[in-house]
């Protein structure tokens, strides 16, 4: 079970980084664009993960995931006057998140926590959170390629790049 854990802390670790490296290439106008009525913009996705963060990994392993003091519905209110408060909430959401599982033993996995009241072993509720962060991680991605269009800098292999790639991975040890 610690090959579990360090395995997701690594997932969650890609996650953050792919959210960095496209915070990083897009303006502030960018982070706020809803591209259509009743979508959320990137500010907004990072001020949702923020709350979801924040009230599932405050005190994980002893409270119900969501606290009383989150306010959900508000999350998806564009309220951000600048780049440095959406990387701050970006940021903060993430450190939270890694202090919680940073804190985890091979022990705390089969433990039982709860989120809206609903069971969960906390292996199901990382696994959720996994899957919750990499959904709008994702979206934020694709955002980002839409708004940059051809100045955006792949996150990945690039196109027509595979063979490449591949060749270079496999001139290396494996690891």
């Amino acid at each position: 079970m610690e090959s579990y854990l360090t395995s997701v802390i690594k997932q969650f670790e890609r996650y953050k980084s792919l959210g960095d490296k496209t915070l990083e290439q897009l303006t502030f106008d960018d982070l706020q664009n809803e591209i259509a009525k009743d979508s959320n913009s990137i500010a907004i996705m990072v001020k949702h993960l923020y709350g979801n963060m924040l009230s599932r990994w405050t005190n994980f392993l002893d409270e119900d995931g969501e606290k009383p003091s989150r306010n959900r519905d508000r999350e998806f209110d564009d309220t951000y006057e600048t780049r440095e408060q959406i990387l701050a909430h970006w940021n903060a959401g993430w450190t939270c998140l890694f202090d919680a599982l940073n804190n985890l033993t091979s022990e705390d996995l089969e433990r039982i926590i709860y989120i809206r009241n609903e069971r969960h072993t906390v292996v199901e509720a990382i696994n959720r959170q996994l899957a919750h962060y990499a959904y709008h991680v994702g979206q934020m991605v694709f955002l980002g390629k839409v708004f940059k269009g051809n100045d955006w800098q792949t996150l990945s292999i690039a196109r027509g790049a595979s063979k490449k790639y591949n060749a270079e991975k496999f001139s290396e040890e494996k690891n």
